[in-house]
């Protein structure tokens, strides 16, 4: 049995897929990310939804539930970065 089949997808429910990201100055991700899973700890360059460049310090294996629609190359150290998407 599939719960996922025949659900909606809703912000308020969990990410249906976790997507590798690779860092990019000017490429926003194929899906507007919901959070993000970062596996090594580090700094994190992101663009927001709507439109602000953040730059936070993250630990690692943690989740960041914030709507991101890229993650800068410029500023990031962090890595193993997964983004959160309802695909």
């Amino acid at each position: 049995m599939n719960p996922f089949e025949n659900r909606i997808a809703a912000l308020s429910g969990p990410a249906t897929d976790a997507i590798p990201v690779t860092p990019d100055d000017s490429t926003d991700l194929s899906h507007v990310a919901i959070g993000l899973y970062i596996e090594n700890a580090g700094l994190l360059s992101v663009v927001t939804v709507t439109g602000e460049t953040r730059i936070l310090s993250v630990a690692g294996f943690s989740i960041l539930p914030v709507g991101v629609r890229r993650v800068n190359a410029t500023g990031t150290t962090a890595s193993g970065i997964h983004a959160l998407v309802l695909a």
